[in-house]
């Protein structure tokens, strides 16, 4: 198959004419089949010949999360017989949506990781370890099996945690590339300095990292990322995907942001008015999934604040690439005037050798403002040491959040949960 598909080698406007005959492919299929998009264009007067250009889709209206929540059976367009995988949203706010896919959507969700696995440089017969769960109904352990599979590597499927097993795995079958949780890299490095193993001696040459930031917005090294590399000298690369778009978004070899693989998504970004934002500002991710047969989506908001980086890059490509995730809309606080995102919180704390592990908890208070907690366990746990902390979060983000030191036994069972396929790390209650 070929793992450099030519539409990303294209000129821009070439590109677009591509993408909006896929474009009015998709209308005339959500009209009819989409019980959903059948109404929305009905109660909104939409004629689907009229939307002809990308720049026509202004004229939709956007789908959001709670669309998907309360009519979720409405936005499947074949039959149940039809669909051989269910798989559901991680419902990191609010209730998992359930996504059905067919033979073709698995099929095109191998597709998307081959190609996507073939940008951060994996070629077939490498041999790659998953540290993902593939159950649960987790669409993404399942699409990386499958896209390796389609482009010729060897699979280790591991699943998380364990540090002890994962090592044996490593030195047995000789692993090129891992996927995993950013974080997971540092115990698995902390495990092996306590037991003495070789691990900078090791087959591991990079590892694709998923649910988690590892660059800062000038695709930087974050915190999280120097800590890894320190210790262990191996390629990071970056990734970004959701359930709803059945699509990545990785890293090339030049590191400057996750690809567009345009045959299988439309990509907008849209300030609080719902307007496409100026080139270089930042602003929500609204997504159209192109050739997706059981739930395709049409405008649909991620909630994800992104930025768009539209230069060509090194690597050849002339698709958009996206920086990482500054925040996400609904996770937004306002903390005693100063607007933070967590992932700013979570680099001040991963900044911190002495904690074990933590839990930030957003909640509001009697008079409707945000709060926040930080619960935290430490080797060291004095006044000092929150002291210190707490002056960190005043350098960096003006404001000092209240802390809580937890015991580890107690925390660490909250934070990664059996049940959970990422670290808890934040609990919004408000």
């Amino acid at each position: 198959m070929e793992l450099y598909p030519s539409i990303e080698k294209a000129d821009i406007q070439e590109i677009k004419k591509f993408q909006e005959q896929k474009l009015r492919e998709l209308l005339i299929y959500l009209q009819d089949r989409s019980p959903f998009y059948q109404r929305l264009f009905k109660d909104n007067s939409i004629h689907i010949h009229d939307i002809r250009t990308l720049e026509d889709l202004q004229k939709i209206p956007v789908t959001t999360k709670d669309d998907l929540q309360q009519y979720n059976h409405d936005f499947f367009c074949i039959t149940p017989d039809k669909i051989v995988d269910y798989s559901t949203t991680s419902g990191t706010l609010g209730d998992p949506v359930t996504f059905g896919l067919s033979d073709q959507d698995l099929e095109r969700l191998s597709y998307n990781e081959a190609v996507s696995f073939a940008c951060a440089g994996i070629k077939k017969g490498d041999v790659v370890q998953m540290i993902t769960t593939i159950d649960k109904r987790f669409m993404a352990g399942l699409a990386y099996f499958l896209g390796l599979r389609k482009m010729g590597a060897s699979v280790v499927r591991m699943g998380p945690g364990i540090p002890e097993l994962q090592w044996d795995s490593i030195f047995r079958y000789q692993p090129k590339y891992l996927i995993t949780v950013p974080s997971f890299l540092l115990k698995m490095i902390d495990y092996a300095e306590k037991n003495g193993i070789d691990y900078k001696n090791s087959s591991v040459y990079g590892a694709v990292c998923i649910g988690e930031s590892i660059k800062n917005q000038d695709f930087t090294d974050n915190i999280l990322s120097k800590k890894i590399k320190e210790k262990w000298d191996i390629q990071l690369f970056s990734t970004y995907a959701s359930t709803e778009m059945s699509t990545a978004f990785t890293e090339c070899e030049f590191q400057a942001g996750g690809h567009h693989h345009p045959e299988l998504i439309i990509t907008e970004i849209l300030d609080d008015s719902g307007n496409p934002i100026a080139e270089g500002e930042s602003g929500e991710l609204t997504i159209t999934t192109l050739g997706v047969e059981a739930m395709p989506l049409l405008r649909f908001k991620t909630g994800d604040i992104v930025q768009a980086h539209y230069e060509p890059c090194r690597c050849g490509r002339n698709t958009m690439r996206l920086g990482p995730v500054i925040g996400r809309k609904q996770q937004m606080i306002k903390y005693k005037g100063t607007t933070l995102y967590p992932p700013a919180m979570h680099d001040i704390l991963n900044d911190f050798s002495g904690i074990q592990c933590y839990q930030i908890v957003i909640h509001s208070s009697d008079i409707g403002l945000d709060e926040i907690i930080i619960k935290l366990s430490s080797e060291h746990a004095d006044e000092e040491f929150v002291g210190a902390v707490k002056d960190h979060f005043r350098a960096k983000l003006r404001v000092s959040p209240k802390i809580e030191l937890v015991d580890f036994d107690v925390l660490s069972k909250e934070v990664f949960h059996p049940n959970s396929r990422k670290p808890i790390t934040l609990v919004d209650l408000r």
